[in-house]
C-alpha cells in the first residue's frame, strides 16, 4: 500500500487523539482521561514548570480546560489508572505496562546511571535498608525516608558518611530495579515511593510481587510495539522503537511477528525514505480539524524525524541551548491548527502577575494570516484559563 503524507498525517494526528472535538470547556471527566492514557499509552514526566508541569499538557491539548486534580487522581489514589517509571523518558504508563517493562528492571545493574550501580556496588546494606524502610513505611518520600532512616539506623553514620545523596542513589537504584514504584508525586513534585504491591491495582499483584509472573521480554517487546503501533497509526520502525526507547535488535523480531500475524501492515508513504507499518484498525480521517498547544514533550512531536517528515516542521528543544544562541525561544509550544503545525509560541506562566505570556510567537512560511493569529490567540485565552491566569500578554 501507499499512502500520501497528508494522509499519513491524519492518521497520526487521529491516533493520538486529535480526531475526535474536544468536551466543552470544565466539562471533562474521569472517563475523559482514561480515554487519552489509552489513546497515548505513555506520558512524559518533567520537572520543567515554565507554563505547567509537562504531564499535564497532553491532557489540556487534547481535552481543553479540564480539573488536573482528575490527573492526579489518576496517578494518586487506588485503583490506579496511571503508574511511574522508565518508558520512554520519566513516564507515567497503565498498570498493565509496568510489568512489561521487566526487562529493563532486570538491566538496572548494567544500564542505570553510574551513581545508581556504584552505590549497589559499593553499599548493599544501604540498598538492603532502604527497601525495608520504604517496605515499612511507604508510601514516602525521599526526604521523609532520610529522616526515618536516621532515627532506626543511627549507628550506620560513620559507616556511610550519612551521606544523603547515597540514600537519594539507592532509591533511584530500587525504582530503576522495579523494587520500589511511585505511589504518585506530592504537590512539590516529590516522589512518593512504595513497594510496587501498594501502587499496583489488585489483579497485578502476582506480577508486582514476583518478577517470574511477568511476561518474557520478547513477549513484552511484541506488545511494546503493538502498544505504539496503535499510538501512532503509521509509523516505521524507529518510530515505534523510539515510543519505549526499544534498541533495533529488540524492536525488529517484534515487528515482523506483528507484520506477521497481519497486525502490521508494510506500507510506503510518499517522501519518507525509510519503509514504514500502518496499523490496519487505525482510523483514516478525511479530514482533521484540530487545534492545540503542545508540550515539548508531547508525544505526537517526540521523534523529531517523524515530525519533520509528517509536517514538515523541523522542531529542536532549546531549554539547554544558551539565551543568546536560541532561534524560538526557552519553552516553545507548537501550535497545531487544523492538521498542520503552523506556528511556535514560547510561553511562560506569569503566575505572580496572573499572566500568560507568549513572549515570542513564530510563524511557519505562509501562516500567520489574521485568521491564524486569531486562533492562535483564542486558545492562548483557553490555556490562561485553564492555568487559572486572568491575562494574556504576547510580546510583539
Amino acid at each position: 500500500m501507499r499512502l500520501s503524507t497528508v494522509a499519513a498525517r491524519r492518521i497520526a494526528l487521529a491516533a493520538q487523539g486529535f480526531g475526535v472535538a474536544r468536551p466543552p470547556a470544565w466539562t471533562a471527566t474521569s472517563r475523559h482521561v482514561q480515554r487519552v492514557i489509552d489513546t497515548v499509552g505513555i506520558v512524559q514526566i518533567d520537572s520543567v514548570n515554565v507554563v505547567s508541569r509537562s504531564h499535564y499538557l497532553p491532557f489540556y491539548s487534547r481535552l481543553g480546560p479540564h480539573d488536573s486534580a482528575l490527573v492526579d487522581r489518576a496517578r494518586d489514589k487506588a485503583p490506579r489508572r496511571l503508574v511511574e517509571y522508565w518508558a520512554h523518558e520519566a513516564s507515567l504508563v497503565p498498570p498493565a505496562t509496568w510489568p512489561l517493562l521487566d526487562f529493563r528492571m532486570r538491566r538496572a545493574h548494567d544500564e542505570s546511571w553510574g551513581g545508581m550501580q556504584s552505590v549497589k556496588r559499593n553499599h548493599p546494606e544501604l540498598v538492603d535498608a532502604v527497601l525495608a524502610e520504604v517496605r515499612a513505611r511507604g508510601p514516602i518520600t525521599s526526604r521523609e525516608l532520610e529522616a526515618a532512616l536516621a532515627h532506626d539506623l543511627p549507628r550506620e553514620r560513620d559507616q556511610w558518611g550519612w551521606n544523603w545523596s547515597l540514600v537519594k542513589s539507592a532509591l533511584e537504584h530500587l525504582f530503576w530495579a522495579g523494587e520500589v514504584s511511585s505511589a504518585g508525586r506530592t504537590t512539590q513534585f516529590e516522589r512518593r515511593y512504595a513497594v510496587p504491591s501498594r501502587v499496583l491495582p489488585p489483579h497485578l499483584r502476582d506480577v508486582a510481587e514476583s518478577a517470574d509472573a511477568r511476561p518474557s521480554a520478547e513477549e513484552a517487546f511484541v506488545e511494546l510495539i503493538r502498544i505504539a503501533a496503535r499510538a501512532h497509526g503509521v509509523g516505521t520502525e524507529q518510530c515505534l522503537r523510539d515510543y519505549f526507547r526499544l534498541k533495533p535488535e529488540q524492536a525488529r523480531p517484534a515487528i515482523a511477528s506483528l507484520v506477521q500475524s497481519g497486525e502490521l501492515e508494510p506500507v510506503t508513504i510518499d517522501g519518507w525514505k525509510r519503509p514504514a507499518y500502518l496499523d490496519p484498525s487505525a482510523r483514516r480521517p478525511r479530514r482533521i480539524s484540530a487545534r492545540a498547544l503542545l508540550s515539548p514533550f508531547d508525544s505526537l512531536v517526540w521523534q523529531r524525524d517523524r515530525t519533520s517528515a509528517l509536517f514538515g516542521f523541523d522542531y529542536r528543544l532549546e531549554i539547554y541551548v544558551p539565551e543568546e544562541k536560541r532561534v524560538h525561544g526557552y519553552y516553545v509550544l507548537p501550535f497545531l491548527l487544523g492538521e498542520d503545525l503552523v506556528a511556535r509560541a514560547d510561553l511562560k506562566a506569569d503566575r505572580a502577575g496572573g499572566r500568560l505570556l507568549a513572549r515570542r510567537v513564530t510563524w511557519e512560511p505562509g501562516r500567520g494570516g489574521a485568521d491564524d493569529v486569531r486562533e492562535l490567540h483564542e486558545e492562548l485565552g483557553l490555556m490562561a484559563q485553564w492555568l487559572r491566569l486572568a491575562d494574556v500578554e504576547v510580546v510583539r
